[in-house]
């Protein structure tokens, strides 16, 4: 069994459908999955924020059935936690969203497997899942690649949170979540979660940037992570191009690697946006 974790409203359905077929086409193990999603209903701070629907994890459980008629996405409101954690609190109106913060819940919600990977929605495979997921981690709280940017800026070794294999047990033994999340409460952190993790790591295992690439796309690379990144032509600046943006993908990125995947997705959220 393989255990994703992912967190959002239904604003991150592209993501979650894109990179899970993107699991399920580059990998030789085709499941069981179980796909956790942690949503909440937070739309005093923004009317866009209430939790993911009932239909789109019914549509989503659809599709990864047909994969293997054992794979799972459960959706786990998670609203009443943040509230008792953070509502009010100086990281509250964070640089992404709120829903950034809920990954450091996953030591409170009931039933949670030891080893969970937790994926941001921007993120696509481009091999098997297992050489990530795979990664021995008994004497670690978690695997995580280095930021991008981070480890020139930051420290060498800062970590981006887009991609981090938990083990679970060992974060409870050492409170890591725990800590991170009262870290949050106490005072504004320029990443949020991700600085509030890395500053309440005990013991890390640190992967190669194949694991979670944030800036290029190699044969070798497992994860594609499409965060913001900075291009210097034709002039410097940012951009936020995301994989279900099929035609900057191809245009900015000239990347045709992940074609099946794309249009499948843009037919599944076509069948949805018929059904619903």
């Amino acid at each position: 069994m393989i255990n994703i974790l992912f967190c959002g409203n239904e604003y991150v359905f592209d993501g979650i459908l894109t990179c899970i077929l993107s699991i399920f086409k580059r990998s030789k193990y085709q499941g069981p999955f179980n796909f956790y999603i942690y949503t909440m209903d937070v739309s005093y701070l923004n009317p866009k924020y209430t939790p993911i629907s009932d239909s789109l994890i019914d549509y989503l459980n659809d599709v990864v059935k047909k994969y293997h008629n054992d794979n799972k996405v459960i959706k786990i409101d998670v609203t009443d936690i943040y509230i008792n954690e953070f509502k009010g609190c100086p990281n509250e109106g964070c640089y992404c969203s709120p829903y950034t913060l809920i990954r450091l819940f996953a030591d409170v919600v009931p039933n949670m497997p030891d080893k969970l990977l937790y994926l941001d929605a921007d993120i696509m495979f481009n091999n098997d899942i297992q050489l990530l997921y795979n990664t021995d981690i008994n004497d670690y709280e978690y695997a995580a690649a280095r930021d991008h940017y981070g480890k020139y800026l930051i420290n060498p070794n800062y970590i981006n949170a887009g991609v981090l294999l938990f083990n679970l047990k060992k974060c409870n033994e050492t409170k890591l979540l725990t800590k991170a999340r009262n870290l949050l409460k106490k005072k504004h952190l320029p990443f949020a979660d991700q600085s509030a993790i890395a500053r309440s790591t005990t013991k890390k295992k640190m992967l190669k940037q194949r694991y979670n690439d944030q800036k290029f796309l190699h044969k070798h690379t497992v994860v594609r992570h499409f965060s913001k990144r900075l291009f210097w032509l034709p002039y410097p600046h940012t951009a936020n191009i995301k994989q279900w943006m099929v035609s900057d993908v191809h245009k900015k990125f000239k990347y045709y690697q992940f074609d099946d995947i794309l249009f499948e997705y843009i037919y599944l959220k076509k069948k949805y946006e018929e059904r619903f």
